[in-house]
């Protein structure tokens, strides 16, 4: 299947917005969050702090009215260099690129399947600053395979997980974890659309550089193609 194809059949698979969170949160009470290094109010932020960043989250959040703030796709990122994960000495090199859409909420929080599927795999990815706990859902929708990867959950979310574990839309799957836990961010959803998943299990490039991203662009759309959650009514 093209790139375009697979957009499409995203796209297509549901004209309404899929939750990937409680369903009786409304949409109005989303708002997008820009976390990118041009926005100049993180300057003030210690964004090395999760306690921090986590507060300027919150208080935005709460200056808005909003339950859940989201956004991120393809969000250069300053945040990541407090890590030596993701920092290189060589900028190309650097990744900083966010390859997801990310959904800030309190921790235990509970997630949804948004669509049919099966666990993939799953793992504890334990490095500073990377997704903690994690769950890969294979899916198939019109002949097409392809992946929903779920980060920063709880360790609960995969102590009894099984890989072929099958659920079905609108099923919980997990809860999310703290900063003890998620890699030390404050607690959000990682999502993420994998088209092939290469050789990986329970894990998945969720930051790249700028040499990479035309790969990363089409093997991980945007989220928004499926959820829809920019949609108000």
């Amino acid at each position: 299947m093209t790139d375009s194809s697979f957009t499409e059949l995203l796209q297509s698979i549901s004209t309404e917005p899929i939750f990937l969170l409680s369903p009786t949160i409304p949409l109005e009470k989303y708002i997008p969050l820009d976390l990118s290094h041009q926005n100049a109010h993180l300057d003030s932020v210690d964004v090395s702090s999760s306690d921090a960043l986590e507060a300027y989250i919150w208080n935005y959040m709460k200056s808005q009215n909003a339950h859940i703030a989201y956004g991120g796709y393809l969000e250069r990122r300053a945040i990541y260099q407090r890590s030596d994960y993701f920092n290189q000495e060589d900028p190309s090199t650097e990744r900083n690129i966010h390859l997801g859409l990310d959904l800030w909420i309190e921790a235990e929080a509970k997630i949804y399947a948004p669509l049919d599927g099966v666990v993939h795999s799953f793992a504890n990815n334990m490095n500073y600053g990377d997704y903690g706990p994690t769950i890969i859902l294979k899916h198939y929708i019109e002949t097409q395979t392809f992946y929903t990867l779920y980060g920063h959950l709880s360790l609960e979310s995969i102590k009894r997980l099984k890989v072929g574990d099958v659920f079905k839309k609108g099923d919980v799957i997990a809860t999310l974890g703290d900063a003890s836990v998620n890699g030390d961010y404050p607690p959000h959803l990682h999502f993420q659309i994998v088209k092939d998943m290469q050789h990986y299990r329970g894990d998945y490039p969720g930051v790249t550089n700028i040499q990479d991203i035309d790969f990363y662009k089409a093997n991980c759309p945007d989220p928004q193609l499926l959820l829809k959650l920019n949609t108000k009514g």
